[in-house]
């Protein structure tokens, strides 16, 4: 018998009369308002009532001036992450970011000068690879390859044989965004041994280390040795596991004295300050709150992905569903629909009605690929599944006969 659930993700608020982002820019991104948009990450599901209670009670007080993030804050964040995920950052290892992209660019100009090389591992989240390039440094890229299985997996061959003096630094996406992947221990130690015999720091972007489905468990790269946390910028946040993007607050954890006076270096020049005041208030009550519905949330989310799974599984040589490990983002493979990029896009815009990620967007690795964000609620995922299965079946119905 299913365990009665505390929290109901079956219906969210409309977002299309807010400014939300994914509504307010389909006339821009995919020439129509005429889509359900399910591409950036962040979530159609209603961000915790203990959050927003702890930001109206706030509010009480008639002040909203210039404030330090209190260390409460960055405890509550530690502690989470010491039950969570096994690791153990202390409050002096940690600083305030707005997100995690600008965290990665602070890391690419206090780490790396012009003309030096970063490590890229695509397909990837896009910042990855444009963060570098707008700094004039060296995309060193080290595509994931899939096993056998089908499964991604780091090319560590690969990654060994383009090492160079000149290459200062590795952006690692841990959970991969877009694949899904939890990269395992073993795997991890792998490239540590690499950037260890090589002196090169690691950017961790784990800002989706909470959203990781069973028996995957999050390691994060900090926590694989003392060697790793002296050579490791840990990127953590609210944004994706609580949907607070809006609130622009996470995190940067640096363990090493020595890595965290370098960065300070680049973060003071910069003037990140110290957020806004609902964001450290809302921050807090999330770590504090938020065990309970976050399980649950995962629990609501993989149903929604096996909707998507079952949808796909009727049209087996069109479109596959790459299995997930973690996020909320689906990378479905279609390239057996038989279209270039272009088209491709097209197809789910004007005929599904859809408006996702662009596969290509996230390096050419991505060709034939497109990412559906699948953190909504019930009954907009219901719509979802409806819009794309008639789709496929008005589209390919001729094929299916065969």
């Amino acid at each position: 018998m299913e365990e009665k659930m505390i929290y109901d993700f079956s219906e969210s608020a409309c977002r299309k009369d807010t400014n939300a982002e994914k509504y307010t820019l389909r006339e821009e991104l995919f020439g129509t308002n005429d889509v359900l948009p399910v591409w950036v990450a962040d979530m159609d599901i209603d961000t915790p009532d203990f959050v927003l209670d702890a930001v109206k009670e706030r509010l009480n007080h008639p002040i909203v001036g210039y404030e330090e993030v209190p260390k409460s804050a960055f405890l509550a964040q530690i502690e989470w992450m010491k039950k969570e995920h096994n690791v153990e950052f202390a409050l002096e290892d940690m600083l305030y970011s707005h997100s995690v992209v600008a965290s990665m660019n602070t890391v690419i100009d206090a780490f790396s000068e012009v003309g030096d090389k970063v490590i890229v591992q695509t397909p990837v989240y896009p910042p990855f690879f444009h963060s570098v390039l707008e700094h004039d440094r060296e995309l060193l890229k080290n595509p994931l390859k899939q096993n056998a299985d089908k499964k991604y997996v780091f090319d560590i061959e690969d990654l060994k044989s383009k090492i160079d003096e000149k290459t200062k630094l590795l952006l690692l996406c841990s959970p991969h965004n877009p694949v899904g992947r939890v990269w395992s221990k073993e795997e991890l130690e792998e490239i540590l041994q690499i950037c260890l015999e090589h002196n090169i720091v690691v950017f961790s972007d784990e800002i989706h280390s909470d959203l990781v489905y069973k028996p995957n468990v999050h390691v994060p790269f900090a926590s694989l040795s003392q060697e790793a946390r002296n050579i490791t910028i840990t990127a953590i946040g609210v944004g994706k596991t609580f949907n607070m993007a809006g609130f622009a607050m996470s995190s940067v954890a640096i363990p090493n004295k020595k890595l965290r006076e370098k960065f300070l270096k680049t973060y003071n020049r910069i003037h990140f300050a110290q957020g806004n005041v609902l964001s450290h208030v809302a921050f807090e009550a999330a770590y504090k709150n938020a065990k309970v519905w976050v399980d649950e949330l995962k629990t609501h989310l993989l149903k929604n992905f096996h909707m998507l799974e079952e949808v796909c599984a009727k049209y087996p040589e069109i479109i596959k569903v790459t299995p997930i490990e973690a996020t909320y983002l689906a990378w479905l493979d279609c390239r057996g629909m038989g279209l270039g990029d272009k088209k491709l896009r097209e197809f789910f815009v004007q005929e599904a009605k859809l408006g996702l990620n662009a596969g290509l967007s996230f390096g050419r690795e991505g060709s034939g690929f497109m990412r559906l964000n699948f953190a909504v609620s019930t009954a907009k995922m219901l719509e979802v599944i409806k819009r794309l299965n008639k789709a496929l079946l008005l589209k390919y119905q001729d094929k299916l006969k065969d």
